[in-house]
């Protein structure tokens, strides 16, 4: 054989082996990957840069006109992320497997901050510094999953009896979904047209021989209702024998209501309860979902402790490992916002809340927004504002049918609104 033909054969051989690379290679790797207007990149790498690229800039652009969901988009973290390159901190697994109340200083966790950031909210919620327990949270959902936890373990090791669990049927759906993988009984309570549970409906639901662990919303997930404790824990006192378990599921209403003058709302001292969750990625400005879980050392005690030789100590919270960094960023925000910027960042929601319903008024559009709330509801406009502004749908046939709403948030400014309202004035 020539070298001519041998040289054309090993030619024809590495095209056969690229063909069949390609062929192998799945379509859909290759429509995800490509830019579309960068045939020309090559590198793995470059395709990966180019596709995240997109994503930031789609990101950006969409976050302004973003209504329908409580996120607060108006984030303060660049500092801190400098803060993490230049520290070297990002190049290490931190990890809080352990009790911030109890920490074994392991030199690789954040215990000592996530305590720091439950002791700076508690006194807000009312708790005493010396009856405190808490950590920080995966999320809201993961707080509520704590408060159902801990007051099954509580009310069942109090009174031998696995409690009911009572919530308005308006609640965040993530109540019932934990309720249900608990195994506990649900009692779904009606709520009245304002999305709060109804007293009466309670006191016909109720199971006298069964302790009750009470699930209070503060602030429901659509037209923002907050159930009214006081008219609610008057009926479970009118049955001394039922022993209650009361947690307050408060994702975005209590990161913002008690820099405002409805603070008592969520002061246990002014309305009793055992446990409280709260977002932080709603108020705070957290760019991932974190949150705080709040309740009394008395209640903690009451825990199986799962005492835990290889961590030495005892671990009553549902997960084991937990974030490291997001203590960090609550701590962060803390400091470089304080009480003051929490309260103009909440009062300044509220105001805004108001000022969008006056001028929803103002064009006839049926419209409502609750005591204490910065989530203003109203009948749904057709579906490409639904679209343009990321409105949230919702139905409601007692105010009409179709719904939207808009919670207001730190981003949610006047400006944004009024371009919302110049589009309801084309389609009335």
């Amino acid at each position: 054989m020539s070298r001519y033909s041998m040289f054309r054969m090993m030619i024809c051989s590495f095209i056969l082996i690229i063909m069949i690379s390609l062929l192998c290679c799945p379509v859909s790797i290759f429509a995800e990957a490509l830019p579309a207007d960068d045939t020309e990149a090559k590198e793995p790498a470059d395709m990966a840069l180019a596709r995240l690229n997109r994503y930031a800039e789609m990101v950006q652009e969409q976050k302004g006109l973003s209504f329908g969901y409580p996120g607060n988009l108006d984030i303060h973290l660049t500092g801190f992320y400098e803060w993490l390159l230049d520290s070297g901190v990002y190049s290490v697994i931190a990890n809080n497997a352990g009790d911030p109340f109890d920490n074994n200083e392991s030199y690789m966790n954040t215990l000592d901050f996530e305590k720091e950031v439950i002791e700076f909210f508690a006194p807000l919620y009312g708790f005493d510094l010396d009856d405190l327990w808490g950590l920080v949270t995966f999320s809201g959902t993961d707080g509520n999953n704590h408060g159902i936890y801990f007051g099954s373990s509580y009310l069942e090791k109090k009174t031998g009896k696995t409690p009911v669990v009572y919530v308005s049927d308006a609640a965040h759906y993530s109540n019932m979904r934990l309720v249900d993988l608990q195994n506990l009984d649900l009692v779904l309570v009606p709520a009245d047209v304002h999305g709060c549970m109804i007293p009466d409906e309670l006191e016909k639901a109720l199971i006298p021989d069964r302790p009750a662990l009470m699930v209070y919303a503060m602030g429901t997930t659509f037209k923002g209702g907050i159930d009214d404790q006081e008219a609610l824990n008057a009926v479970l006192a009118k049955y001394p024998e039922i022993e209650v378990y009361r947690h307050v599921d408060a994702a975005l209403f209590g990161g913002f209501l008690p820099y405002t003058e409805y603070a008592d709302a969520v002061n246990r001292k002014a309305q009793p309860y055992d446990s409280i969750a709260i977002s932080g990625h709603k108020f705070f400005g957290m760019d991932e979902p974190a949150g705080l879980f709040l309740t009394t050392m008395e209640v903690k005690n009451n825990q199986n402790p799962y005492e835990v030789a290889y961590l030495n100590g005892s671990m009553p919270m549902i997960n084991c490992s937990r974030s490291a960094i997001a203590p960090l960023k609550f701590w962060w925000i803390i400091m470089h916002t304080g009480l003051e910027g929490f309260t103009e960042q909440a009062n300044g929601m509220l105001e805004t809340a108001t000022w969008l319903k006056e001028e929803l008024d103002k064009l006839d559009w049926p419209a409502w927004l609750e005591p204490m709330s910065n989530t203003v509801y109203f009948k749904r406009p057709p579906e490409d504002i639904m679209v343009k502004y990321a409105l949230a749908p919702d139905t409601d046939e007692r105010l009409g049918g179709e719904l939207a709403h808009i919670v207001v948030m730190q981003h949610v400014n006047k400006d944004h609104l009024q371009l919302f309202l110049d589009d309801l004035k084309q389609v009335q």
